[in-house]
């Protein structure tokens, strides 16, 4: 009971950027902005997606679930950060740094699989196209998506478990500017063996994996491709599987080299910047990158473009 106690009333302090005084305007505007502009991108594709008929297929129904997951990233991390700058750094207790760990877990490990289960779409359209209707039906894009928000649900559950039951005896001063899993533990005079075991093993499952799985699938599909006799075809095809391997990269190499490495390693300043990159970069490039590179997508734009020009 002591215990429980002790953890509802423990509060940390999040640094934030008020280590940066000068900059504090500049950041807050640019962060903001940031804010906004991944908002009105996803929101946009999301948009076009249900409201187009001709993209109501497989890839744009998966892309539709990863606009909610950039999004609710986003939104778990920048709210609080914004708040900041006007607080010059806020407390939070350890029940809700422990809810925005899971919250941001859980997102993670669904977009690590949602992005495999794109690549296998890609992979049965162009590998195995005469069954791709059969394959990738209704029923089983659904059953792919309900798997990668089920294991995030649940996956994330057993890591926050044992986190509550750390002590934290040392500062209570998080410099971050979110309640990082990394930053957290750092701050702990307990052992953390077992939960960064569990870190690597899930890693391991969740990241490495299905990464080989992407880049294997995608070395075949790209050797389909380049036998394509039909260069409209072979445009079609590499414009939308470029588009999602350069997500799956720009993913893979954002968050990849934060998490699987040791915590004793982390140089708290340091992995406050690294993180930047990984909750902007993927959620606000994400919706550029498709729209940009996706000649469907591009062409169902040019039309409402036309429309609301007439």
């Amino acid at each position: 009971m002591e215990g429980r106690n002790q953890t509802a009333a423990l509060q940390f302090l999040i640094v934030g950027f008020s280590d940066l005084p000068q900059l504090q305007i500049p950041l807050f505007l640019t962060f903001t902005l940031i804010y906004l502009m991944t908002l009105t991108g996803n929101l946009l594709i999301m948009s076009t997606i249900y409201s187009s008929p001709y993209l109501h297929r497989p890839m744009y129904f998966f892309l539709i679930n990863l606009s909610i997951i950039d999004i609710s990233g986003i939104s778990v991390t920048f709210p609080h950060m914004l708040a900041h700058f006007f607080l010059k750094g806020a407390l939070i207790s350890l029940t809700a740094c422990l809810l925005q760990v899971y919250c941001f877990g859980l997102l993670l490990v669904s977009e690590f699989l949602l992005l495999t289960f794109m690549a296998l779409d890609r992979y049965v359209a162009i590998c195995n196209p005469l069954h791709y209707r059969t394959i990738m039906n209704k029923n089983m894009c659904i059953q792919l998506v309900a798997v990668s928000w089920t294991a995030g649900l649940t996956l994330p559950l057993p890591h926050v478990v044992l986190m509550s039951g750390l002590s934290y005896c040392q500062s209570h001063t998080i410099n971050h500017f979110f309640c990082d899993a990394s930053a957290l533990m750092k701050l702990s005079c307990t052992k953390i063996h077992t939960i960064e075991t569990m870190n690597y093993t899930l890693g391991s499952i969740f990241a490495l994996a299905p990464f080989i799985f992407v880049i294997t699938s995608y070395v075949k599909v790209i050797s389909v491709i380049l036998k394509t006799k039909s260069t409209k075809g072979r445009r079609k095809a590499f414009s939308t599987c470029g588009s999602h391997l350069a997500v799956v990269i720009l993913f893979y190499g954002s968050i990849c080299p934060t998490y699987m490495r040791p915590t004793s390693t982390f140089s708290l300043r340091d992995n406050k910047i690294v993180s930047l990159l990984y909750t902007t970069l993927p959620p606000l490039c994400n919706p550029i990158i498709y729209s940009l590179n996706n000649q469907d997508f591009k062409n169902v734009l040019r039309k409402k473009r036309r429309k609301s020009m007439d």
